[in-house]
């Protein structure tokens, strides 16, 4: 903590502020949002150079302003990294369904700016390898590119409803211009449409069909949810189309043979072997989904 009001004074001398500067600059922020917690007086700056007091966040906005740096790259001299949020997320697993905030702040992204001439979309590749050459670009050129809006959701750790094709814990990408649900004859569950739905117990991820001015949420068949049938759009409405998803497999797996073990009542243990897979105490793997599922 010492060192980082070390850096911070290095800026303000940079700049050839004095702490009275600080304290008159951050007196016009205070009188702005009415409220002293954004004041920086001679004293409290002298103690986060000198001695490792920790700023409030009302007065790290200040230093951010006065010293015209984002607030970020102060946060990066106490060691927190905002741009490794995201990597944390694992670390909350919520029940319900809900929609994600993507970080935007960042001014600039590294992406792949050069792939290999082989590299073929028709086939299943190691996207890493594919990379010649990553690049830098500003995050307000991409902008330009987005041709739709679209809506990040979490789905819940407790959340089966399209589960095996949706898996608690996944994360989908909603476009928002699709919310007319599109009724025919699908010649398969994967080329039903799923949608992202408020409801007024929270969201979910679903198949739907309109009946009167009632809107039906349908589950996978394999599913433990029930049917519904909402009012639309009093008590449902769609707020997009899933095109996209990101999830972990192999997990569900496991949990599934568990409960089975346990509705069954057999006495036999297993454990979890590092790879994932569930094992027998006695040394016979146990049969994969599909084959429980033909044994009945």
């Amino acid at each position: 903590m010492l060192s980082a009001g070390i850096d911070l004074r290095k800026i303000r001398e940079r700049l050839g502020l004095t702490m009275r500067d600080v304290e008159s600059a951050s007196m016009l922020i205070s009188q702005h949002h009415g409220s002293e917690e954004y004041l920086i007086p001679p004293s409290r700056l002298s103690d986060i150079e000198t001695k490792g007091v920790i700023p409030s966040i009302f007065r790290f906005y200040s230093l951010a302003a006065i010293y015209h740096k984002p607030v970020r790259s102060l946060l990066q001299f106490y060691g927190i990294d905002m741009d490794a949020i995201n990597s944390e997320w694992a670390s909350s697993q919520p029940a319900r369904s809900h929609i994600v905030t993507v970080d935007n702040e960042r001014a600039a992204f590294n992406i792949p700016v050069k792939m290999d001439p082989g590299f073929d979309l028709s086939e299943t590749s190691d996207l890493g390898r594919m990379v010649q050459q990553w690049g830098a670009v500003a995050f307000s050129m991409l902008s330009r590119l987005q041709s739709q809006g679209y809506t990040y959701a979490y789905i819940g750790n407790e959340d089966y409803t399209m589960y095996p094709i949706l898996a608690p814990g996944s994360f989908v990408q909603v476009d928002e211009s699709k919310r007319r649900v599109a009724e025919r004859q699908w010649r398969s569950e994967y080329e039903r449409p799923i949608y992202f739905v408020e409801t007024r117990d929270g969201f979910t991820c679903c198949w739907c069909s309109v009946r009167m001015n009632a809107l039906v949420l349908q589950p996978h068949p394999l599913s433990p949810v029930p049917v519904r049938v909402l009012r639309h759009p009093q008590e449902a409405e769609v707020i997009g189309q899933v095109v996209g998803v990101a999830m972990r497999l192999g997990n569900q797996v496991a949990s599934e043979s568990r409960e089975a073990r346990e509705s069954s009542g057999s006495k036999s243990s297993a454990v979890l072997s590092p790879s994932g897979s569930l094992t027998a105490t006695t040394g016979v793997a146990l049969p994969s989904v599909s084959t429980r599922k033909k044994l009945g």
